[in-house]
């Protein structure tokens, strides 16, 4: 076992005890009148909630990864990794391994500045809902742009998997967080060691679209109310921007493990 691979380890593994312990930014703390309002939206919204979701990442990944790839150099970002594990197989340093999670923290920079545009816009014309697929696709391009940086391939249909766990761990909280957590580092081992995942794709799809759904209820409504609606970039902010540390987090995590294994 490498000493720095240990070392690099361990601080990612206190980072992420910290984000999963983390209780001053809690999603469903963003707005004081959070709960005053949940209780006063009907059933019927969130069904509606719940279904856009779930269609919206129907959308994304049948019709929207090839526009979204139209947003960044794949080839680039793939060739940028390329060049970078090799370095760390020729030489593991520190500073190596900081270049490999460079392109990653760029990407989420980038993309929480773009969830704040797209949340203070669509909030300010008074729409909720209808902007739903392309808050997920912004989600979507935060995460792909990120496992780009690790090497890792987000077109798999198991790697889809990954990535609905990793977002239901991001915009969840306490016990459910924990149980996502176990579940995504089961299904980890699961694809790393070219197993099959246990369930269809389309259940960890659900798993997402409600969790997203659940986090985001309050806001979505706020947002379908002109003017006041410009308070959903603050929600979409938070938002990508637990999300891509979530993303961040695990996906060095994972190169970091695997790595290890074989040095």
């Amino acid at each position: 076992m490498n000493k720095t691979l240990i070392k690099q380890l361990n601080k990612i593994e206190k980072q992420e005890q910290y984000l999963l312990n983390d209780n001053e930014n809690k999603i469903v703390n963003i707005t004081p009148i959070k709960n005053k309002i949940e209780g006063r939206i009907p059933q019927k919204v969130k069904t509606a909630l719940d279904a856009a979701f779930y269609k919206g990442f129907f959308i994304v990944f049948d019709k929207g990864t090839a526009y979204i790839e139209k947003t960044y150099s794949k080839e680039k970002a793939q060739l940028e990794y390329d060049i970078n594990d090799y370095a760390i197989d020729k030489k593991i340093s520190n500073k190596h391994i900081r270049k490999i999670s460079r392109r990653a923290n760029y990407s989420k920079m980038i993309n929480s500045s773009i969830s704040v545009l797209e949340g203070g816009v669509l909030g300010f014309l008074g729409i909720g809902l209808p902007d739903i697929p392309l808050f997920i696709a912004v989600i979507m391009k935060t995460i792909y742009e990120i496992a780009l940086s690790y090497g890792y391939d987000y077109k798999d249909e198991k790697e889809k998997a990954y990535i609905m766990l990793l977002i239901c761990i991001a915009v969840t909280e306490d016990n459910r967080q924990k149980q996502f957590n176990d579940d995504l580092n089961k299904l980890q081992n699961l694809i790393d060691s070219n197993g099959n995942i246990e369930l269809p794709l389309t259940d960890y799809i659900k798993m997402a679209a409600d969790a997203l759904s659940d986090a985001m209820l309050t806001a979505k409504f706020i947002q379908s109310i002109p003017i006041i609606g410009a308070v959903g970039s603050i929600v979409n902010y938070n938002i990508i921007n637990k999300i891509s540390k979530t993303a961040n987090i695990k996906y060095k995590k994972r190169y970091l493990i695997n790595k290890n294994k074989f040095n």
